[in-house]
This record gives C-alpha cells, structure tokens and sequence, in this order.
C-alpha cells in the first residue's frame, strides 16, 4: 500500500492539479525523492539548496510534525498520510 501524499492547493499546479499523489514507503527523504523525481518543479518549493526542506515548509506523517520526529530520516510505511503544507504569511497594512 503506497504512502499518501496531501497536496495543498498553491502546490498541485506542479503535481498535474491533483489534491494527492502517492509514493512508495520509506524515509521522508526518499518519499521527497521519489516526489521530485516525478514532479521536478516541486523541488524548489520543498527543498533549500542543500537538500534539507525550507523552514517555510510544514510537514506531518499522520498529523505528527516532522520537526518532533526524526526529520527527514522520519520512516513512512504502508498506507501513511504525508501532508504538505506551506506556511502562509501575510497581515494587516
């Protein structure tokens, strides 16, 4: 069983429009891998130029933040949820 992955609306442009995507089980590394291997212009969008995920970008397996596991070494098994989701800034003026 694949690994789900939630896409957030200002992503899915890059990944054909759709609000998910599957991947094969493993590290959160891999999974991100196997993301960009399929969907290039995600890179950017993920990742910062030493491949580690932009401060910007929330991750959670399960509901669960990466940054209180184990990070992008975090395994993700059979029938995991993978949810995306970029930090919105903005305010009042």
């Amino acid at each position: 069983m694949p690994v789900k992955v939630q896409v957030p609306a200002v992503l899915r442009p890059h990944v054909g429009g759709q609000k998910s995507v599957e991947a094969s089980p493993g590290t959160l590394r891999d999974v991100i891998a196997e993301l960009v291997g399929a969907y290039p212009s995600l890179s950017e969008h993920l990742l910062g130029e030493e491949g580690q995920l932009h401060r910007f970008v929330n991750v959670y397996i399960n509901d669960e933040d990466v940054r209180y596991l184990e990070g992008l070494d975090t395994k993700l098994g059979d029938g995991d949820v993978l949810a995306i989701l970029p930090a919105v800034a903005g305010g009042s003026g």
